[in-house]
């Protein structure tokens, strides 16, 4: 199937057509992949429906691109609007598939679909956590385990001539990427892990059982818990619960103990607690350990080198970008950012370009 002298047969550009067609193609499934992942759901059961009324897409319904467009957006039996996500996702990933070919197809159609599949997971990461903030492990776990197949199958993915060799380079790759931003993780939170927030003598803050109800915002639990030893501190003049109170005791509740004074209790049977403080002490993240096993998945891929220029790229996009909406007063300083799409546009820089880049910075 992957012989050079068939694939050569056929004229270079008939094959640009077929990539980007079947990267379309590719690209309506990872819209499944999109919507169903972070909520659970099998991304194969049901078959295709609209998430408003359920009504199931026939297949003439469901060719990518067109029709999105021929329904100018809308469901077919409902009329409910179907966000523009769906087309822009099937458009990219089709030039995704072309580009691969474009720049690869003349070296291995083998490099081509590998690659076509690592940006498979770039897509659906980014388009995740943008929406939802986190990388289901589908996409990282599942991704260092192919990008480790993938470099024994073909070793011209870390430009080795054995198996052996390109397994070592993916190995360390997954080592070096996942480590460095673990520790860049782990560093943060020691050092910028605590958001101390000053309140006026006597403010009352309400606990409840999804958020916290501070006197000018309502903070849910999952913007604040990323991690089960994060911790919400209250140094509390009183505490009123359901059934007691206390004075001058401190509060701390994290996502599966709450304590209050000498006490501690479960924070499901302590649905509404009332404090009053001066100040309140949040646990903030630099980035998740979904940001960890991505980087680990493209390292799979990639290589070590890929993973620290991913890391500098990426973190001079989120700062740009982070800069420029505090301008724009479209995001507060301590508003999170999702992190994963700039390390996905980073490492597509790298596999289009990287090197080429890296050369140029050094002056060589």
């Amino acid at each position: 199937m992957f012989d050079p002298k068939i694939w050569a047969a056929v004229p270079f550009h008939f094959w640009s057509l077929v990539f980007f067609t079947f990267g379309c193609m590719v690209g309506s499934f990872l819209n499944v992949c999109i919507h169903r992942m972070p909520r659970g759901e099998s991304i194969v059961s049901p078959p295709s429906h609209c998430p408003h009324c359920g009504y199931a897409i026939p297949w003439y319904l469901n060719i990518p691109l067109a029709t999105w467009l021929y329904l100018r957006g809308r469901c077919a039996n409902c009329r409910a609007p179907i966000s523009a996500r769906y087309f822009l996702v099937e458009l990219l990933t089709g030039i995704a598939f072309l580009s691969c070919w474009l720049a690869f197809g003349h070296k291995s159609a083998w490099l081509v679909f590998i690659y076509c599949l690592f940006v498979d997971g770039l897509i659906a990461a980014t388009f995740i956590d943008f929406e939802h903030f986190i990388i289901p492990d589908e996409i990282t776990l599942g991704g260092i385990g192919a990008g480790f197949l993938c470099s024994f199958a073909l070793p011209l993915l870390h430009e080795r001539k054995d198996a052996v060799g390109s397994l070592f380079a993916s190995f360390l790759g997954i080592v070096v990427g996942g480590g460095v931003i673990l520790a860049i993780l782990q560093i943060g939170k020691l050092v910028f892990g605590r958001q101390k927030i000053p309140l006026p003598p006597g403010t009352r803050i309400i606990f409840t059982e999804g958020s916290l109800i501070l006197p000018d915002s309502e903070i849910p639990y999952e913007e604040v818990f990323f991690r089960d030893s994060d911790t919400i501190r209250v140094e509390a003049r009183t505490v009123e619960l359901v059934d007691r109170g206390y004075w001058n005791v401190p509060v701390r509740l994290s996502p599966e103990r709450l304590r209050v004074g000498p006490d501690e209790l479960k924070p499901e049977e302590m649905p509404h607690m009332e404090v009053t403080a001066d100040c309140i002490i949040l646990p903030r993240e630099a980035m998740g350990m979904g940001d960890v096993k991505f980087m680990a998945a493209i390292g799979a891929f990639l290589g070590w080198q890929a993973t620290l220029f991913a890391l500098m790229l990426s973190s001079v996009l989120g700062a740009t970008v982070g800069v420029v909406l505090i301008a724009l007063k479209r995001h507060e300083w301590s508003s999170r950012l999702p992190y994963g799409p700039y390390i996905a546009v980073a490492a597509v820089v790298w596999v289009f370009a990287g090197k080429r880049v890296l050369a140029a910075l050094l002056g060589q």
